[in-house]
């Protein structure tokens, strides 16, 4: 926990470092942005999600699996989020610090749309991960429960499946009702 700043920040990631643990803020391109806490709705589709995946990797040798809050540093600079859910395939777990945060591009992100946040994860967060290269990237609604997912070809997202209550994964080779 940090107990207050010795000296000001002098970046905007110094900022975001020194916000207290548990704030929910997210640093997208220099710009810190605030939320409120997910409402009930979100929490379950999250839940039962993050199970089902759980379930799948528990064990094995293909993924770890992340459920917010965790900072998922995109760079070191000005790129620092919170997903939902966070799948980072083991080849790639060097970016991920035992004593700390996730620091490098996740192969998987998925996000539960909140009420005020709808625009925010369909547009903003999709257009970061994209430009990173988060190689596939979910969204599910919580409130119709469709699941929107995204494949990362030729540096742009390709919407490849669309459909309520479920989702599937090119990169995990899965599909999971929820």
């Amino acid at each position: 926990m940090n107990s207050g700043l010795e000296i000001p920040p002098k970046t905007i990631m110094e900022v975001y470092k020194s916000l207290p643990e548990g704030t929910l803020a997210e640093l997208i391109d220099n710009s810190i942005y605030m939320s409120p806490s997910p409402v009930s709705k979100h929490q379950l589709v999250l839940n039962r999600i993050n199970n089902l995946l759980f379930n799948k990797f528990e064990g094995s040798d293909k993924a770890i699996l992340f459920i917010a809050p965790i900072d998922v540093y995109l760079d070191e600079t000005s790129n620092a989020v919170q997903p939902d859910l966070i799948v980072v395939l083991k080849e790639n777990e060097g970016i991920i610090d035992p004593n700390g945060h996730i620091h490098g591009v996740p192969d998987l992100l998925l996000e539960v749309l909140s009420p005020g946040n709808k625009e925010f994860d369909l547009i903003k967060k999709k257009d970061l991960y994209e430009r990173f290269g988060v190689k596939e990237y979910w969204i599910v609604d919580p409130d119709t429960r469709l699941a929107i997912c995204f494949r990362l070809e030729n540096n742009q997202y390709l919407k490849y499946h669309e459909q309520v209550g479920t989702i599937k994964s090119e990169l995990l080779s899965l599909s999971i009702n929820f």
